[in-house]
């Protein structure tokens, strides 16, 4: 485990009557499934912070979180852990404290650190249900979803939010039918390379993006070159639309090993 880990045991007996309504929407053996999933978050920005949040209220009972950023100003305007008061303070903390808050019976692990290519290995295991891909790194990326589909973990990954203002746009599909997507092509490129075509499932929004609306980061920090312009309630439309694979699955029945080992990953 890494020396920045850190096992939050559950705050209280688990009270299943805040969970009243979900169980009227999927009934109780669905609500049974949410609750004994484990889910990791990879990145708590403005798409995983969402996701992290809607998985938490629709009573998922286990979850690891990991980001090593702190809140930035610039954040405000588009990451749930982002306020005023929350600036300079660590995402994971600030989400723990969230997520704890809405369900105290929540078996929560935070890794405090920046995932690189070397570290994702280590960090996933089949002790996870569905993996959760949300940062905006190119190369960590596809180390993410190549490692997944080698162990067999069902991976739900995030492509290019920013550069994009219509909500119509965003929509849940292969990575192998994306389009418009400058981000999921480079992803595509370089999975293609490590033998991994399809059974990917995303989020992706097929609204076409300008570079006008684009920035170049300093010597690619942490992996990135650019970022683009973003509104506020995008990101956390993809964070909803991930969290509903995770649901609709669920509530449908469908055993976790057959939906990770479905479809031709390799070719």
């Amino acid at each position: 485990m890494s020396a920045n880990t850190t096992v939050i045991e559950p705050q209280a007996a688990p009270d299943p009557h805040w969970l009243q309504r979900t169980e009227l929407l999927i009934g109780t053996e669905g609500l049974e499934r949410l609750r004994n999933l484990h889910v990791l978050v990879i990145g708590l920005g403005g798409v995983g912070s969402y996701a992290a949040e809607f998985l938490v209220r629709a009573g998922v009972g286990r979850m690891t979180i990991v980001d090593g950023d702190t809140v930035d100003l610039t954040n405000t305007n588009r990451q749930l852990p982002a306020l005023h008061s929350t600036v300079g303070q660590s995402k994971t903390a600030v989400m723990a404290a969230r997520m704890l808050d809405i369900n105290p019976a929540l078996q929560l692990t935070v890794r405090e650190e920046f995932l690189t290519p070397e570290t994702v290995k280590d960090l996933i295991t089949n002790d996870f249900d569905y993996v959760f891909d949300c940062i905006d790194s190119v190369q960590p990326k596809q180390y993410i979803i190549v490692v997944c589909k080698q162990k067999g973990i069902r991976i739900v990954s995030s492509m290019g939010a920013g550069g994009r203002i219509d909500p119509s746009k965003v929509q849940i599909s292969d990575l192998s039918q994306t389009f418009n997507c400058p981000f999921a092509q480079q992803i595509r490129k370089g999975l293609k390379k490590k033998g991994v075509r399809r059974g990917v499932t995303v989020v992706f929004s097929s609204e076409l993006v300008s570079r006008e609306n684009c920035m170049l980061t300093a010597e690619g920090t942490r992996f990135k070159r650019s970022f683009y312009g973003t509104i506020s309630y995008i990101p956390a439309l993809f964070g909803l639309q991930m969290a509903s694979v995770v649901v609709q699955e669920v509530a449908a029945g469908k055993t976790i090993n057959k939906i990770a080992n479905s479809g031709a990953f390799y070719e």
